[in-house]
């Protein structure tokens, strides 16, 4: 997400970093530019003409501070009015009330409010350590019920039996009942959507508003609808006391439009964002790490978050204590850190959170590393428990049978065998010299890492010790 108008606006603003000082003059052309790459990015026009006029008012009023340059500084402005227009900080999801807490969730078709149903589930379950229950009430589309069972199912998240035949407000109702008795904290309730905003509609989510008196009522929006997110979010608030707003589909739009407009239009809180249909706990919104996103400055705190939810920590420690005592690193180690990069959306996860990260995205074929890192899952996976501690043993004969059982040419087994001895080398630096220290040493003495220490992106892969697998894009 972002990654149009994150490498746009970085483009634009290097225009000013040179500058002596700030004037009217010298960032016309920058706020001209500005306006545009916000425009490009399918922000609404009234958001872009608001956020321009602010940047521009500041801008000319700033002192600039001794400890920066004017570019730096007007960066910097820029930077906090991107934080101001998607909501200043995290707004945390309300569920301080007697139990149950009612969460009603609205938005069109296929916006995503299943999904998202379950993933808050989840997040209300582990992250708030509460009891929860969900229910459907999408009477129109049968399937929709089935599919918040299953998603139930997967979560381990109990789910209210929604009868297709009964009206949304008596199931509503009749799993108010059932929370009561069964001292659930949380019910969400999944509404039914249009595919375009319509008065029956309207009609029947107030109702169930009125019914539920929820304490929170979250308008759940498709990042890829980008303007149309806008209209759709006023014709909601319009029509019911919003508190929040959940953006999904993040993963699959590059302009970053919604995220911009819909807390403006809307007045209330981006609380939630969420990458794609599998099932993992929703992230909470913090404006000013994706303000940094957007500037390729990085988002290290989410990324460290991320690694402490996501990793094993007994296992981590393990691995740290293995390799200080020299015990050697072994294949079986190596597919453990590819499947740890995977826990941590690949490759293009990890580069969208550290900072310069979206200009790598734009210099390296993250699909192509993916598929890459794929394969050598597959090849690790069809040798036997012996090869993988001992791959010198792998000759001629056995790197024929391993191509066979994962699909893959010699050739590429030859590359892995290359990279893990790049990696079981590094390892041996680091159990020696221990700490950050002895890896960066370790780094600088391996061919493949080099490129990387330099800024050339050739030696990307080294990055995990995936060694050449975030193959260029041809320009």
């Amino acid at each position: 997400m972002f990654e149009n108008l994150s490498e746009r606006l970085n483009r634009t603003l290097k225009n000013i970093s040179g500058q002596g000082r700030i004037t009217e003059d010298n960032i016309k052309d920058t706020l001209r530019e500005v306006r545009t790459a916000l425009l490009e990015a399918d922000v609404a026009l009234s958001v872009v003409k608001d956020f321009t006029n602010k940047v521009k008012e500041q801008a000319l009023g700033t002192i600039v501070s001794t400890s920066l340059t004017p570019g730096q500084e007007f960066i910097k402005i820029v930077y906090n009015q991107l934080v101001e227009t998607m909501g200043s900080q995290n707004a945390a999801l309300n569920v301080a009330h007697q139990p149950p807490a009612v969460i009603l969730l609205a938005g069109l078709q296929g916006a995503g409010k299943t999904t998202s149903a379950a993933k808050l589930g989840l997040y209300v379950k582990e992250q708030l350590k509460k009891s929860v229950l969900m229910c459907s009430v999408d009477t129109y589309r049968p399937a929709a019920i089935e599919q918040l069972h299953t998603l139930g199912r997967e979560t381990g998240i109990p789910t209210f039996p929604s009868d297709p035949k009964s009206t949304p407000q008596a199931i509503a109702q009749a799993a108010l009942e059932e929370a009561k008795k069964r001292f659930i904290d949380v019910l969400i309730i999944d509404t039914a959507g249009r595919l375009a905003v319509d008065e029956a509609m309207m009609q029947e989510v107030k109702e169930l508003h009125a019914l539920l008196d929820p304490t929170e009522t979250m308008f759940v929006v498709d990042a890829m609808t980008g303007q149309d997110a806008a209209n759709t979010a006023k014709a909601f608030a319009d029509a019911l006391p919003l508190t929040g707003v959940i953006l999904t589909k993040a993963d699959g739009d590059a302009r970053g439009g919604a995220a911009l407009s819909v807390r403006q239009i809307t007045g209330q809180p981006i609380k939630f964002i969420g990458m794609g249909e599998k099932i993992e706990i929703l992230a909470p919104f913090h404006p000013d790490r994706i303000a940094s996103r957007i500037l390729d400055m990085g988002d290290v705190l989410s990324l460290v978050e991320e690694l402490q939810r996501k990793t094993d920590a007994k296992k981590a420690e393990k691995f740290a204590d293995k390799i200080k005592k020299g015990e050697g690193f072994t294949l079986e180690d190596f597919l453990d850190q590819l499947r740890e990069m995977k826990k941590m959306g690949g490759m293009s996860g990890l580069l969208d959170k550290l900072p310069g990260g979206a200009k790598l995205m734009g210099q390296v074929d993250t699909k192509a590393g993916e598929k890459k890192m794929a394969h050598v899952e597959a090849i690790i996976l069809s040798m036997t428990p012996k090869e993988r501690q001992h791959p010198e043993i792998i000759k001629a004969a056995r790197k024929r049978r391993i191509a066979a059982g994962s699909g893959v040419t010699v050739t590429e087994i030859n590359q892995v065998l290359t990279q893990f001895e790049m990696m079981q080398k590094m390892m041996k630096k680091v159990g020696k010299k221990g700490g950050m220290r002895g890896m960066m040493n370790a780094m600088r003495a391996i061919p493949a890492m080099r490129g990387m220490m330099k800024g050339n992106m050739g030696g990307l892969g080294g990055m995990g010790g995936l060694g050449g697998m975030g193959g260029m894009k041809r320009r």
